[in-house]
């Protein structure tokens, strides 16, 4: 299986092929809960395709042989209203404005063949191309245990360990019950 991971800049279509919801009046998160969950849905759509027609964009896609298959949320710290004002995720060394990775998904039929690996690997490949000198996620801690699609969005901190990410400090979130870390590499 060929994997390749690429900036959504400049590709809407794909991102919105499975993070815009089909139906009208459906619903969703359109990666947009960071950003702004106050905005409706015609606003967040708005919003990621601007997002997407501008540099540095949004995050990275995943295309394993050609099709879409993942994406994940990278982005200085910064552009997420919600961490800013966060009272339950610490800020630490804001002046340096360390980009955050705040969310995976891989589309059905392409989960458990690694990909959130490929595209932890691109989210700070990406972040390190734009000028990022710390990169930084909120994964939950999972102690090995099997963790929900939905609570797993953030990533595991097992995930980022493997990827040369350490451990910072506890939070006070929690994903699933479980507690969630910030996890911190130092770029170079």
């Amino acid at each position: 299986m060929a994997i390749d991971v690429l900036p959504a800049t400049g590709r809407w279509d794909d991102f919105a092929s499975f993070m815009v919801p089909r139906k009208p009046g459906g619903g969703g998160c359109v990666c947009m809960s960071y950003r702004d969950a106050r905005l409706g849905m015609a606003e967040r759509i708005e919003y990621m395709q601007h997002e997407c027609e501008t540099e540095p964009g949004p995050g990275v896609l995943v295309y394993a042989d050609g099709e879409v298959a993942g994406w994940c949320s990278v982005a200085p710290k910064s552009t997420y209203r919600r961490l800013m004002n966060s009272r339950t995720i610490p800020h630490i060394d804001e002046e340096l404005d360390p980009w955050s990775i705040v969310c995976f998904v891989v589309r059905g039929g392409f989960r458990r063949r690694g990909l959130m690996h490929d595209l932890l690997d691109g989210a700070v490949e990406h972040a390190r191309e734009n000028g990022a000198v710390l990169v930084e996620g909120y994964p939950v801690e999972t102690a090995g245990a099997r963790v929900d699609v939905i609570s797993g969005y953030v990533g595991t901190v097992e995930l980022f360990e493997k990827h040369g990410f350490s451990r910072l400090q506890a939070t006070d979130a929690h994903s699933g019950g479980s507690v969630r870390w910030i996890m911190r590499r130092a770029l170079d």
